[in-house]
């Protein structure tokens, strides 16, 4: 059992998380003039963490591109200062992802596309191959409001027809510390083998065409990929001792596996959790065409595939 005191009350969809089974993730800064250690450290825990790795400064200008899209949806609370992203009571915010030119303004845009794709960030993976890297051209852009944190799961289930040696940069555009919550990990879950016999294997994306309601179905299909319990529940199910968590500020990047289980800590602030999520691969490796191009097809009906059960 790990018992850690660093880590205060944190909750996971309302539940309460295991004060002996939470702890704050390990810096691997120090590793960064090694890259086998780098890989041995991701191969091992899962996830590899770089405290103020990006620059605050850069990522604080990304931020500010984020909180003007917000302002101009009319989601901030116009009583706080704009850049404290205090979230207007009853305000709806949903704009999952997409291309970024196509998501924000030109030229404000290229502040996030700075952070994501240029500089600290590409030079980390480039250096983690020791090769020529390819981002994803799709960018999934976060902006939880208050309550409940993003469902437990594993990426490769939604973004595992390419490559399977696929990283995703998790990249908080806010000081996003322990009020408003962000990304838990399950320390060592890349590794499980039960959930590559079973749950890896699935794609969100496939139906079954033989099946009498198949048309409808594969219109309609979701893109659920989900894990099922609770936290508790599944460190439990699973055999693992920890989940890991952070307090997490501008200009901190987290990488991990697309096997990696992984969710989020509950948004119990008044302000907008802002975050993005980034995929980084070899650029000789097979790619998941759903995320690549000027316009990626993404969960939407192009990226449907039917197979015979």
């Amino acid at each position: 059992m790990t018992t850690t005191t660093a880590v205060p009350e944190l909750t996971y969809r309302g539940e309460i998380l295991e004060p002996d089974h939470l702890a704050l993730m390990e810096d691997a800064t120090p590793l960064l003039d090694d890259p086998a250690a780098l890989r041995r450290q991701m191969a091992m825990n899962g996830y590899v963490y770089l405290p103020s790795y990006l620059g605050r400064e850069r990522v604080m200008r990304g931020r500010e591109v984020f909180i003007e899209r917000l302002r101009q949806l009319g989601a901030l609370d116009e009583r706080f200062d704009p850049m404290e992203g205090v979230v207007k009571p009853g305000a709806k915010i949903n704009f999952a992802g997409g291309v970024l030119g196509d998501l924000f303004p030109s030229p404000q845009w290229q502040a996030i596309h700075d952070v994501l794709y240029r500089g600290p960030m590409m030079e980390f993976f480039s250096l983690y191959f020791d090769a020529p890297v390819r981002a994803y051209d799709y960018t999934w852009t976060r902006q939880v409001s208050p309550g409940p944190a993003t469902e437990i799961h594993s990426d490769v289930v939604y973004m595992g027809r390419g490559t399977h040696e696929l990283f995703t940069a998790w990249t908080p555009f806010g000081d996003n510390g322990f009020d408003l919550g962000g990304l838990l990990l399950l320390e060592g879950s890349n590794n499980h083998d039960g959930l590559a016999k079973s749950y890896w294997k699935r794609d969100v994306d496939q139906f079954c065409e033989n099946k009498p309601d198949a048309r409808s179905w594969g219109k309609s299909w979701g893109t659920n990929g989900g894990l099922s319990g609770t936290a508790a529940q599944l460190r439990r199910s699973l055999g693992y001792d920890r989940w890991v968590t952070g307090d997490y500020r501008m200009g901190d990047v987290v990488i991990f596996s697309v096997y990696t289980v992984h969710g989020g800590t509950d948004n119990r602030s008044n302000k907008v959790r802002l975050s993005t999520d980034t995929r980084y691969q070899r650029a000789d490796a097979p790619v998941d065409e759903r995320w690549v191009g000027a316009q990626p097809v993404g969960h939407g009906p192009g990226g449907k595939r039917g197979v015979i059960c």
